[in-house]
């Protein structure tokens, strides 16, 4: 379809059903007549469950604010795709952010099943209910009289998506169930409290994803957990070891460019960012920058093949759910709690430059399999050891790991790890704004020993909050440019 031949469709709350309105119009239904120029009542009359879509690709449909509730029917049908000139657009009415509430336990709230060059932003989505899809707890558990939904945006086969300004929470499964894509950004939008994951990439087969990947201004956090509609708040988060999952942001086998940054990732109940499923070809990377990862039950970050992670803050408080809600011994610290965990495939060059890296875990940086063809380089990190989860006479590791990699260590600092790699200063105290791992803050204090010790590396010129480096007469080690 041209964008010549585009028309913009309108939904409000008091707008009609498709016999009595176009949606052509932003109005309200007047009460009486048929074909009236006014707005639609629910997106769904714009892609219902059956039948014809009224809308087509390159069109828009404009939700005005207020709540509706989908999926009583069955799910909507997929976007129809845009353009290579022209996406389609499902878009919250400006300077608003209309709820889509799921409901009937339906499978997905939005549905980008083949659809292609297709936006979607300014929308609230979610369900109605406190409950998690086949939760082992059977107070917490979805049952057929609830007003609940599986999935926030499901999407396979897709290509060319905008995801922008979106609060994805509350789902009784996964926030972002999605695979098979290609060339995605997904920006400025929260994928929070959904109850077995945040974004979960297996769709079944063909779930390897391509081209430039792009997350960037996300938070992503407290999933594993149900969400209370009343109040927000997190409850009955569970792990692995109940039937759960839990990760924040996890793939099946991939490939891809992905960037990452800007992304807040925290609080859930397995693994932060989990990467270990890159196909490790030596057309796929992942790029993270100014990433913070706390306080997830398993490794903070994973990474499998070519990876660059730089001016992040990654803390490995991989206890935080010990005692809480359904959460068991065997959920917290998986693969030993290492805070960033690098796997390798064989001719994979892997750098970790100027980050902040803390945790309870055996190590803080790990390295496994792939070969002597692999390279790790780890330069101008601070990392700061505290007491072993599993034994808290003994400190956690600065590095570690079997990888046959050529492993390259160049202007870092460690403080009270159990080992101190060749060419490591670990004896000059740190001095951050907190060096508790409940509230660690990796910000340095007047006097840290991480001001001006770094070697330039010519392409970082920022820190983790994008300020200039250096600042003084040479970088600082670490995620933080020092200003006093």
């Amino acid at each position: 379809m041209g964008s010549a031949h585009a028309t913009t469709y309108y939904v409000r709350t008091d707008g009609g059903t498709a016999s009595q309105c176009t949606g052509r119009s932003d109005a309200k239904y007047p009460g009486s007549g048929t074909a009236r120029a006014c707005a639609w009542n629910n997106p769904s009359v714009a892609l219902p469950s059956s039948g014809s879509r009224r809308i087509k690709g390159t069109d828009t449909l404009v939700i005005g604010p207020g709540s509706y509730k989908v999926g009583s029917n069955g799910y909507m049908q997929p976007v129809p795709s845009g353009t290579s000139t022209r996406k389609t657009r499902i878009i919250g009415k400006s300077g608003t952010r209309p709820k889509l509430v799921g409901v009937g336990g339906t499978h997905r709230v939005l549905n980008l099943d083949g659809s292609s060059y297709v936006e979607v932003a300014n929308l609230d989505i979610t369900d109605a209910s406190d409950c998690v899809y086949n939760h082992s707890v059977s107070a917490a558990r979805c049952t057929s009289s609830m007003q609940w939904a599986r999935v926030g945006v499901y999407a396979r086969n897709s290509k060319h998506v905008w995801l922008h300004d979106l609060n994805i929470h509350g789902l009784a499964a996964r926030g972002i169930n999605a695979g098979g894509l290609a060339y995605w950004t997904v920006q400025r939008t929260k994928i929070n409290r959904n109850g077995t994951a945040g974004w979960d990439g297996n769709v079944g087969d063909n779930g390897s994803n391509s081209g430039t990947m792009i997350l960037r201004d996300v938070e992503i956090a407290w999933n594993g957990c149900g969400e209370r509609v009343s109040t927000g708040a997190a409850w009955a988060c569970w792990a692995q070891q109940t039937g759960g999952y839990g990760d924040g942001f996890g793939t099946t086998s991939t490939g891809g460019q992905w960037l990452v940054e800007d992304v807040f990732v925290h609080h859930n109940t397995s693994d932060g960012l989990d990467f270990r499923y890159m196909n490790g070809a030596s057309t796929s990377k992942v790029t993270m920058r100014r990433v913070y990862a706390v306080a997830n039950a398993g490794n903070q970050v994973k990474v499998r093949g070519n990876s660059l992670i730089e001016n992040s803050v990654i803390v490995g408080r991989c206890t935080y759910f010990r005692g809480k809600y359904y959460m068991t011994t065997g959920d917290l610290c998986r693969a030993y709690g290492t805070s960033l965990l690098l796997v390798l495939t064989g001719g994979d060059t892997a750098t970790v430059r100027h980050n902040t890296i803390a945790g309870e875990g055996d190590a803080q940086i790990a390295y496994g399999e792939g070969t002597s063809s692999d390279r790790v380089n780890i330069q101008n990190n601070l990392v700061v050891g505290f007491p072993y989860y599993r034994d808290t006479s003994t400190r956690t590791l600065f590095s570690g790991g079997s990888a046959p990699a050529v492993k390259s260590f160049s202007g870092n600092m460690g403080w009270h790890t159990r080992n101190c790699p060749t060419g490591t200063s670990c004896s000059r105290d740190p001095k951050l704004a907190s060096m508790t791992l409940s509230t660690f803050d990796a910000e340095p204090l007047a006097g840290s020993g991480v001001i001006d010790r770094a070697p330039k590396i010519s392409a970082v010129t920022t820190d983790f909050l994008e300020g200039k480096r250096p600042v003084g007469a040479a970088n600082d080690i670490g995620a933080y440019e020092y200003r006093p």
